[in-house]
This record gives structure tokens, sequence and C-alpha cells, in this order.
């Protein structure tokens, strides 16, 4: 596979514009030397020396601008630098040294601007290199050699070691293989491939070691076309037009055709030199690129990397996002949404034993088990005689029981209960983890990728910003799909995407309009790369993906992409403003030049000044503004962080409601009330005196952030329907207890209160995460 192609993508398009990544600062600093060399001669009285001084920084200035100039005409395009080669050689022509050195240093400035932006980073894709194999382990005649990927052939048998990634694409040998798909897939729990079921190369072996049939070679499998894929769509990319530019192409014509009118009616060179002078568009070589890269030094301090001026200027005139779905509007790594309990077991003592068992297994399942008893501080125990297998799951003693955690065999025969949550995982598109206690079924976990609290909010200042049109790519199947796209009000979802069709429809929505592509695995890059503006989660997303793209979100918030869209409109809307208040400026001045009421030394300074006027405009996009994030005081941030741990730990207080109530519909005798009794206490215990202090405490903490008390009412509500739910059961209990039991009549109240319960405590939570939480870095 050669690289080249998308390694120096980009370095061949700078070059073809004539930049140089070291010759800017020079360029600058002999420019600012020569001004200020010469202006101390004059103010020596040394005329003639400050004169040479000018002019030799006027001559160090036109060399490079006339190659920036042919450069674009070679490509069939003029610009801005042509206005100021005019300028340059009218000032050496006439003599007018001083003008010539100021428009030197204004034209040496700009190119810097812009060069210090366009170096922020390389738009390659050496990751995607470095994760594809370079050999293959290849099994002949009873034994196994490492060969280089390219001598892999169709028909080969190969073994691939745990932890590698599998060489070409090819079908399963062994018994069955535990991958790894995320990187072509997106999605980050781990399959099981059986003997026979095709790989895909690119994929990690997540299991122990098995063997595969080659069934293609190095160039023609999955990995490859990744590669190809983002290569072509880099390569296709087209270059951005500068917006200084862009004005230069109306300003520049009738620039020439004031300074030829000039000339013709005066007879005089000078005044069309006078009139080039000012009009040499400083306001586009120094107001606009430094309107720009103020917002590229804004963004940065939020944590969003923007790689050029022109990804920021695309960025505040996009309309359509298109937006991967795994890691970018959901976590990227599964967390346990639910535990169930066999009747006689606590669901807090099922997540317990499970979580001991599985603290020496590398799963990313067992791994999000033992993250979600530590939230909630269940006290493990060390377990031993831990054996995995790969698929399966871990086995191991504890407490003296022997434990099992991970899956159960499909044709096993199930207790009531346990089919429920079979039913469950399917409706919810989650995955389950059986325990197993003593060969018996304990209790499932169930674990899903759950959205990003901060994608709602997110999404709909997207919306208020301008974006008309948001659609999700995904690899995921269809349903959850569908699901996360119904909650978050996307216009479109399209799943069980390769990544050609994602390139493919990403392509087909930038004939549209203007796109964002928004991704953070390796199977993104290609389609970011397709984009007008890629967008990678560069916090825990794949390299690959952050190379491919024009701006990288360093921070785990794709909320930070909501206030890029304003910095960028803030500051594309502030570069225009000065750009043309600039130029309307340098008109007036031009037609007093072409008047003869102005030399050229005294344009020049004329211009200055118009500069000092439109960069100070310019630098308002360093400034936040009205559209950015709201400030939190250090006390409210302090509260959400404190609420938004205590949310963790109250899982198994909702866990136990939902359980209790699972109980009352199972069996409504004893074992039931006692459910009902243990969940009243967590209630009282832990819940209301949590939702007491939301109320009294982080509320009004909010309240000014947020623009008053009412904000937070619709919250409040849901607060006073908790407590009189609670308040309920504590009735039925009361009852229960005068008349020995639960009575027949007391069951569909009782069972409608918790499970009202359930539902009202899960989506408060869900909308604090997302309203409140989601405020807090």
């Amino acid at each position: 596979m050669n690289d080249r192609p998308s390694l120096t993508a980009r370095l061949r398009r700078s070059i073809a514009a004539g930049v140089s990544p070291r010759l800017e600062p020079v360029l600058l600093a002999v420019t600012a030397a020569a001004l200020i060399a010469g202006g101390i001669a004059w103010l020596m009285d040394a005329g003639d020396l400050a004169g040479l001084f000018w002019e030799l920084g006027t001559l160090f200035a036109l060399v490079p601008a006339v190659g920036w100039v042919l450069a674009a005409l070679r490509q069939g395009r003029t610009g801005v630098d042509l206005i100021a080669v005019l300028a340059l050689g009218g000032t050496l022509a006439v003599h007018e040294y001083l003008a010539g050195g100021l428009i030197a240093l204004m034209l040496a400035t700009g190119r810097t601007l812009e060069a210090a932006a366009q170096r922020r980073a390389s738009h390659d894709l050496r990751s995607l290199l470095e994760h594809a194999p370079r050999s293959a382990r290849r099994r002949t005649r009873g034994r196994v050699t490492m060969v280089p990927l390219a001598e892999v052939a169709a028909g080969d048998l190969l073994v691939v070691g745990p932890g590698e990634v599998v060489p070409v694409d090819g079908r399963v040998e062994s018994a069955a293989a535990v991958l790894d798909e995320s990187v072509l897939t997106g999605e980050p729990l781990q399959v099981e491939r059986a003997g026979g079921e095709t790989v895909r190369s690119g994929v990690v072996n997540a299991g122990g070691a098995f063997e595969m049939r080659a069934t293609a070679t190095e160039q023609g499998s999955t990995y490859a076309g990744i590669v190809r894929l983002a290569q072509q769509a880099g390569a296709g990319s087209a270059p951005v037009v500068r917006l200084a530019d862009r004005y230069a192409a109306w300003f520049l014509p009738l620039s020439l055709a004031v300074a030829g009118l000039a000339w013709l009616i005066s007879g005089s060179a000078v005044r069309a030199v006078a009139v080039l002078v000012v009009a040499t568009p400083c306001p586009l070589l120094l107001a606009a690129p430094v309107a720009i890269v103020s917002g590229l030094s804004r963004a940065s301090r939020i944590g969003v990397v923007i790689r050029d001026g022109g990804a920021l200027e695309n960025l505040g005139r996009a309309r359509t996002l298109l937006l991967d779905k795994t890691g970018t509007l959901t976590r990227g790594r599964p967390r346990v949404v639910d535990v169930t309990a066999a009747p006689g077991v606590k669901p807090t003592e099922v997540l317990r034993l499970a979580a001991s068992l599985d603290q020496y297994s590398p799963h990313v399942l067992a791994q999000a088990i033992v993250d979600a008893a530590r939230d909630r501080k269940l006290e493990l125990s060390i377990p031993s005689d831990v054996t995995e297998e790969p698929g399966r799951g871990a086995t191991g003693t504890a407490d003296g029981h022997r434990l099992a955690i991970g899956r159960i065999a499909v044709g096993e025969d199930r207790p009531t209960w346990a089919r429920a949550v079979d039913k469950r995982a399917l409706l919810d598109g989650a995955a389950v983890a059986w325990l197993t206690l003593d060969g018996h079924l304990a209790g499932a976990i169930l674990l899903r990728d759950p959205l990003r609290p901060d994608a709602p909010r997110t999404l709909r200042h997207l919306r208020a910003a301008g974006f008309t049109r948001l659609l999700m790519l995904t690899g995921d199947r269809a349903a959850p799909a569908r699901e996360v796209a119904t909650v978050l009000g996307l216009d479109d979802v399209r799943a069980e995407l390769s990544p050609a069709d994602k390139v493919a429809a990403v392509r087909a929505e930038g004939e549209h309009a203007v796109t964002v592509m928004v991704g953070d695995g390796v199977n993104d890059a290609p389609a970011l790369a397709a984009a007008d503006i890629g967008v990678a989660m560069g916090a825990r997303g794949s390299t690959a993906s952050s190379e491919a793209a024009d701006i990288i979100l360093t921070t785990d918030r794709v909320e930070r992409l909501a206030d890029a869209v304003s910095i960028a409109q803030r500051a594309r809307r502030i570069a225009v403003q000065s750009a043309l208040g600039g130029m309307l400026m340098s008109l007036a001045a031009m037609a007093a030049a072409a008047a003869g009421l102005l030399p050229p030394a005294a344009g020049a300074l004329l211009q200055e000044g118009i500069d000092v006027t439109v960069i100070l405009n310019a630098l308002r996009a360093l400034r936040v503004g009205q559209a950015a994030r709201p400030t939190l005081a250090p006390d409210a941030e302090a509260l959400i962080h404190r609420f938004a741990a205590e949310h963790e730990g109250l899982q198994d207080v909702l866990e136990s409601v939902r359980d209790a109530a699972d109980r009352l519909s199972d069996s409504p005798g004893p074992q039931a009330l006692e459910a009902v009794e243990d969940t009243h206490r967590l209630l009282v215990e832990r819940l209301l005196p949590h939702e007491y202090a939301e109320e009294h405490e982080l509320y009004p903490a909010l309240a000014p952030t947020l623009g008053g008390p009412e904000a937070t009412a619709t919250m409040s509500r849901a607060h006073t329907e908790i407590e009189r739910l609670s308040r309920r059961i504590a009735t039925h209990l009361q009852l229960a207890h005068a008349d020995g039991g639960l009575s027949p009549e007391q069951l569909d109240d009782l069972r409608s209160c918790l499970y009202g319960l359930n539902t009202v405590l899960r989506l408060h939570f869900t909308q604090e995460e997302e309203n409140y939480f989601s405020l807090a870095p």
C-alpha cells in the first residue's frame, strides 16, 4: 500500500500555492527589520541610507510575492497578492521606498498569519498504515512461519495470535474466534465468529489464537480498501479558496481601473502608484487573517483544534451535519443499564459477585461491570481459580461459591424471569452477561452503549446555529440506530454502512450543501476526508480519524462542536465586516489619491491607519460571543459534579424499584413484600435526600445561569411526583403491616406506583444529565 498520496496531498497543494514552510517567518523578520532600520536611519538624518533599507525590504518581499502570484495564475486564479505585487513594483519604480517597506511588512504579516494556521497539523493518514499489519503467520506442513503480508495468497492457512490484527480477509477455520471489530464498525462490543464465518482484515483478535483461511490478498482485503478510500477522498478534496481571494476577485480589477484612469487623466505615474498604495488590500492581507486566526485561537481554548483558516471559514457556512453513532452520539463504551436478580437474590449482590469475578478479565464488558460496581461503592471479593474461555466468559470461586459470568447456551431451559430478561435485551438492544451461582442462574446484567448526556443539547444548539439537515451514518444495526435517531430528532439515519457506503453518503450530501462529518473511528477516516469539513473526536478516537479530519475535539465532549460552530460563524462575520469596512475606506482613499490629494508615502501612512482600525475590529473574534456557552459559577460547577456522581451511585436504587415491581408481578408473597420494604428504605435513606438537596441547593445555584427559577420549574415538578409516589408506596406498606400482608386489592396500585416511579426516575435522571450536568466540563 503506497501512502504517499495521502501523506503529501495537502503539502503538494501548499507547494503549488507557493507556500514554503520556513519562508513566511523569515520574510516577516527581514521586512520588519528593514522598516525599523530605515526609520532609525531617517531619524539620524541619513535619508539615503533609510531609502536603501526600505528598498531592500521591498525587494525582499517582491520576489516571493511574484512566485505566489505565478503559482496562483498557473492554477487559473488570481488573488489578493497580485495587487500587493503591483503596489510593491510601483513604489520601486517611482522611488517611494517607505511606502514599499510598509506594504512589504503588511504582506509578510498576512502570509505569516495564514501559514501559522496552516501548519497546525498535516493532513495525512499515517496511523491507518501504522495499524495495518506487515506480516502474517502462515501454517504449512505442520510449521508456522512468519511471512511478509505481500506473500499471502488466497487459500493460505493463517494463525492469528491474541491481540494481533487480522492480516487479510478470510474464513474462520477454528471452532470460534472472538474479535474486536470496532476499528471497522465503530461498535465497542466484541463479537464471536464461529467456524466457517468470514472475518475482515483490520479487526483485532480479542480472544485466544485461531486459524483462518485467507480468501483475499493484502491489496484485495477490507483494510487496504479503507486506506485507498481515505487516500482518494483526501486527494479529491478541493483546496479552500481564501476569504481574502474571494473579495480580491472584484477589488483587484477595480483598483487597476482607478489607477489606470488616474495615470491616463493626469499623466502622472506617481498618482497611479499612490492609488495602488492605498489600494493595497491590507484589510484583506491582515484583517481577514487576524479575525480567522483569532477564531482559531478562541476555539483552541475550549478544546477544539482547527487545522487552518479555510476549515474555520467553511464551518461558519456549513448547513448539513453527518454524525457517526458510536463514540460520537453515544459514549463509545458499554455501560451497565440494569441488573436483574433471580428470586431470593438482590440486584446489588448480583453486580457485586459478577464484578468480583470480572476483576481479572480484560473483556470490555467485564470492565464495564467492574466500573459500575465501584461507582456504587460495592465491596468486591478476591476470586480464586479464575479461568476465562474466549467468547463464553469467566469462571471462578468467590465467597465460597462457584461463579460464572458471561454467556449461557441458547438451548438451555430458562426460568420466567430469565426469559423476560432476554425479551428486554432484544427490545433495548442491550448485551446480557448472565451470573451463575453454584450452577444456577442468579441474575443478569444488561449493558448498552448509552447516549452521551450532552448529545441532545448539542444537536439543539447546532440546529439553532443554522444546520438544516442532521443525519446519522453508522455501521451498527438498524434497530438501535433508529432508536438513537428518534431520541435525538435526527432528520435521517442510515445503518449497517461500510466505510465505502459512508463516503458515498457524504459525497451525495455534499452535492447540495457544505457538509460536516463527525466521527471517531478508523472506519470513519475516509468519510471525514471526503466531507467539506471532517471533525474527529480526538480525545478517545482513533489517530486515523484525527489525521483525516479538519477539526479535532481534544476533549471528550461533542458539545464543543456547537461552540466551535458559533465561534466560526462569529469569526467569519467579523472577518467579512473588517474586510468590507477596510475596503470601503480604501476606496475613499483611492479617490483622494487619484485626485492628487495623497502622495504615495502619505497614502501608505493613511493605509496604516485603516489597517489599525480593521485589525482592532478583527481582534474582537478573540472575545467570547453572546452565543457561547454560559459560564458557571465555581460553586454551581462543584454542585453539578457532586450530583452527577450521586446519580451514578443511585443506579442500584432504580434497579431495586424495578426489581420490587417485578417481584410483585411474579409472586406477590412475603418475599415480594420484603423487596418492596427494602426499596422503600432505599428511597427514604438515599433517593429522597438526594432529590431534596437538588431542589434546594443545585437548582438555585443554576438559576442565574439558566435565566431564573422558571427554567427548573418542570424538573421541580418531577421532584414532587417522585415524593408523591414514594409516600403512596409507604402508605401501602403501612396497610400491609396492619393486614398481615399485601391484600389483592393493593397489588395493582402498588405495582403501578413502583413501575411509574421507576419510569419517572429514569426520565428525570436523563433530563438532569442532558440539561444541567452537561453544562460542566
